[in-house]
């Protein structure tokens, strides 16, 4: 059988497609539940150890404080839920891709699958990066310009925030390489495109990094930096992965 042949070549009822959407879907909010309900009772902690970068910093006499009646519930509940949805991410992933390889020719799993792997890998490391690099540069920035006659006193809702917008931007930002791979493996562009293209590729980043992150240049740059070293790994590894006559035509090109 040629490998460009999907596997399941019987046609399949919508009724029992449909019926497969709804069972994995079901599976996948089943697991992020089952995970919130194991962490529920840690709710506290678990905000305690994502706050720890900025009350580690807080001056002498400062604390953290609920400026809402039901903050001190509804923020750690909220963060646990969004800390189970991350945990529970490779199975909920494990179910769309259930659902969608039959579907799909055998060279493309084998791309996929390394593919699907590397992505949940680098979210993580997205966000790891923001914690533990990015979070003590800036609050530590954040706690010492500011006027000497201001208390610090920060809501644990809108710190709640403002770290879930840089965890989800520098888990994105860390797909670069990815992204690049699968445009060079599907033809929309090459990699010595994409590598002619470098000055625009870094001033895109800074630009990106000014609107994801905080208005000062160093957490702009802790963004904006890892985004261009990404971009190359991306461009490196779509060398490999760029179909054949491609990489002979460019060959041929740089060749004249």
């Amino acid at each position: 059988m040629s490998t460009d042949t999907p596997p399941d070549d019987a046609a399949m009822p919508l009724i029992s497609h449909l019926s497969e959407l709804r069972d994995r879907l079901l599976k996948a909010v089943l697991s992020v539940l089952l995970v919130f309900i194991a962490l529920f009772a840690f709710s506290n902690e678990i905000y305690l150890f994502v706050s720890e970068p900025l009350r580690a910093l807080l001056p002498e006499g400062s604390s953290m404080i609920a400026t809402e009646v039901a903050s001190p519930f509804l923020t750690p509940f909220k963060l646990t839920l969004i800390v189970s949805l991350y945990i529970a991410i490779p199975y909920v992933l494990f179910q769309v891709w259930s659902f969608v390889a039959p579907g799909m020719y055998k060279n493309e799993k084998m791309l996929a699958i390394p593919l699907l792997i590397s992505s949940i890998l680098l979210f993580y490391a997205g966000a790891a990066f923001a914690y533990y690099v990015v979070f003590p540069l800036i609050f530590g920035f954040f706690t010492t310009v500011g006027p000497s006659d201001v208390t610090i006193m920060t809501d644990i809702g809108r710190y709640l925030d403002f770290v879930l917008k840089l965890f989800f931007a520098f888990g994105v930002a860390f797909e670069i390489p990815i992204a690049a791979v699968i445009m060079i493996r599907v033809g929309l562009t090459t990699a010595d495109d994409l590598a002619k293209k470098r000055p625009y590729i870094v001033v895109g980043c800074f630009v990106l990094g000014m609107l994801l992150t905080p208005p000062d240049v160093i957490s702009q740059s802790l963004l904006a930096i890892p985004m261009w070293i990404l971009f190359e790994i991306g461009v490196m590894f779509g060398r490999l992965v760029q179909p054949k006559d491609e990489t002979e035509a460019t060959e041929a090109e740089s060749a004249q």
